[in-house]
């Protein structure tokens, strides 16, 4: 039996779902990470040794970097084909909602996964689940969803499953929720989750040059522009964010998941312990945070940008101009300082 927290109380009305549930479907949050698309895959290949019938949707198109994994063939996009989504969405009896907790991240297919009689499962790391599902497993001390799938497996089972795309799924998972183990609340248990799964034979070094080391020139060169031409460093306030307009990402031809990892960088610099990324979309701007120590970066976003995340790493979103959301940064960033004294 694995050495889990408090699981048992929820795996056992989670395990009667899935034995009397026909018609499963698992759905990510939009624009899915490494860690949505990794505890979906891993869910999946695991019901699917189990002989359950097992669909799932994203809510829009994944990105490059996640394209080989096993499985993701399997997955339908809404945007793509809203029909057979719809229909999917309707006949589903269970449906089991992954690394997200709040409806609205289920983009266009909000509504209709709302409006569905299926019984609905949230299972998720991030803080303050909404309750818009009969059963919410929401472990925020975890890692990643993908550490929390394989907790539940272990639990329902009462030893461990492995098979390598299962194996490679919560790999991908818990390095891309962690940044390769750069930040994140992993733990020792994960690392120990981690020699489970090398087990398997999983190949460490094809995994991380397909997320790491696959990068095309014109990214490689927006990350130089950005660093270079878009960067600004507040000493004072122990902060430095990135801004890039729409024009940078038309110019360095930008496709999806091409600045993923570029609000870190400036974390790597002396003394800098709050970095930003304002990214300029139609309408609005999309930011995400990284912070060190216990500036709490998730409390910033939520209270000033409409969004959430974790303590050192969230997100949120500015309802318009990048100019006006730089301001408005510089100014709400003022009445936090105080937040940093542990670190000055």
């Amino acid at each position: 039996m694995c050495d889990v927290i408090e699981l048992a109380k929820y795996t056992k009305e989670l395990s009667k779902l899935l034995t009397s549930s026909g018609n499963i479907l698992l759905i990510c949050h939009i624009n899915p990470d490494g860690d949505a698309i990794g505890s979906q895959l891993a869910l999946y290949h695991y019901l699917k040794a189990r002989g359950k019938s097992v669909k799932m949707i994203a809510p829009n198109y994944l990105q490059e970097f996640l394209k080989w994994m096993d499985g993701v063939d399997k997955i339908d996009i809404f945007t793509k084909d809203r029909k057979k989504c719809r229909k999917i969405i309707n006949e589903a009896d269970l449906i089991l909602l992954l690394d997200f907790n709040q409806p609205s991240r289920l983009g266009e297919a909000e509504d209709v996964v709302i409006a569905s009689k299926a019984r609905k499962v949230i299972i998720d790391h991030h803080l303050n689940p909404q309750k818009f599902a009969e059963l919410i497993i929401s472990d925020p001390s975890l890692c990643s969803t993908s550490e929390l799938v394989y907790e539940l497996v272990c639990e329902i089972e009462q030893s461990q499953f492995m098979s390598q795309p299962y194996a490679e799924a919560l790999y991908v998972g818990i390095i891309t929720d962690t940044g390769n183990f750069e930040y994140g609340s992993y733990s020792s248990r994960t690392f120990r989750i981690v020699a489970d799964l090398f087990e398997t034979g999983l190949d460490k070094i094809k995994i991380l040059n397909f997320i790491y080391n696959n990068y095309s020139a014109d990214r490689i060169r927006l990350e130089g522009f950005a660093l270079n031409k878009r960067m600004v460093v507040i000493p004072e306030y122990k902060t430095a964010y990135i801004y890039l307009t729409k024009d940078d990402l038309k110019e360095y031809n930008h496709v999806k998941g091409d600045t993923e990892g570029f609000v870190n960088l400036p974390l790597t610099i002396k003394d800098i312990y709050f970095s930003t990324l304002f990214i300029e979309k139609e309408g609005f701007v999309k930011l995400s945070f990284r912070s060190k120590g216990q500036f709490p970066s998730n409390e910033f976003a939520s209270q000033y940008f409409y969004g959430g995340g974790h303590l050192n790493a969230s997100g949120g979103e500015y309802p318009g101009t990048l100019d006006g959301a730089i301001s408005y940064f510089l100014e709400v960033l003022k009445k936090n300082v105080w937040r940093f004294e542990d670190n000055l």
